[in-house]
């Protein structure tokens, strides 16, 4: 509750690790409604301050959300990644409002990813002040690294599921390093899109665990139909 006669300035001035800009909210043009999804557009991403750096969201809002979906972008790739963009239409077109972070080690323009525990606790950060999805039952995910962070913090964020677009089970060439053990620690259900061919390997499949196997490597640009449809498939299950 603010005190009488505040203003949101003020409520926000005492509020420092909250958002940090704000956007507003319009509805899209025709084009963006998908499936009865009136699909919402940030005009601004959001800066969020976390312990190792300003991170940004930007947010994929849908009216009338029945859950949303936190994504976070590969170790040297962006949330512009074609497999990040076709999920995040086929988690609207789920009724799910998406938010895609960008970690602060890219926001400050660096190449090489952060330690993990500095992405776990920028991650982790980051989803405890995203006001648009507060009172959501919540999924995180990511590709690739951005994956590994959701794995890692499943029960910090307290996600209802966590969704792997080309989860990295190990190095190229180096199976002897596994990081399946990432994987097994998280006891919500599990979605993985994973390439064929993907020279980061294959992770298997579990009890809580689905594995969709797609043509093509790492990119996950071989079928993004497919992705997009078992993406659509299992947030609509859960």
């Amino acid at each position: 509750m603010g005190r009488k006669g505040d203003t949101r300035h003020d409520r926000d001035r005492r509020r420092p690790h909250l958002l940090t800009q704000r956007s507003s909210w319009t509805a899209a043009p025709a084009q963006f409604v998908n499936r009865g999804a009136v699909i919402l557009r940030a005009t601004v991403p959001l800066t969020l301050e976390t312990p190792h750096g300003p991170a940004r969201a930007h947010v994929h809002a849908v009216a009338n959300p029945r859950l949303a979906v936190v994504l976070g972008h590969g170790a040297g790739g962006g949330v512009t990644a074609k497999d990040l963009t076709r999920a995040t239409k086929a988690a609207n077109a789920a009724q799910a409002t998406v938010v895609l972070v960008e970690q602060p080690y890219k926001v400050a323009g660096r190449k090489s990813p952060a330690p993990a525990h500095h992405l776990d606790a920028a991650w982790i950060a980051t989803i405890e002040q995203l006001e648009p999805i507060q009172g959501l039952p919540l999924v995180t995910g990511g590709r690739s690294a951005g994956a590994r962070v959701a794995c890692r913090t499943a029960q910090q964020t307290n996600a209802q599921g966590v969704l792997c677009l080309a989860f990295p089970l190990h190095p190229p060439g180096r199976p002897e390093k596994s990081r399946l053990d990432e994987l097994e620690d998280v006891t919500q259900p599990v979605l993985i899109v994973q390439g064929e061919s993907d020279p980061f390997g294959m992770p298997p499949g579990a009890p809580n665990r689905e594995v969709v196997k797609v043509p093509g490597n790492h990119s996950l640009t071989g079928d993004l139909q497919t992705l997009a449809e078992a993406v659509e498939r299992w947030l609509r299950a859960l």
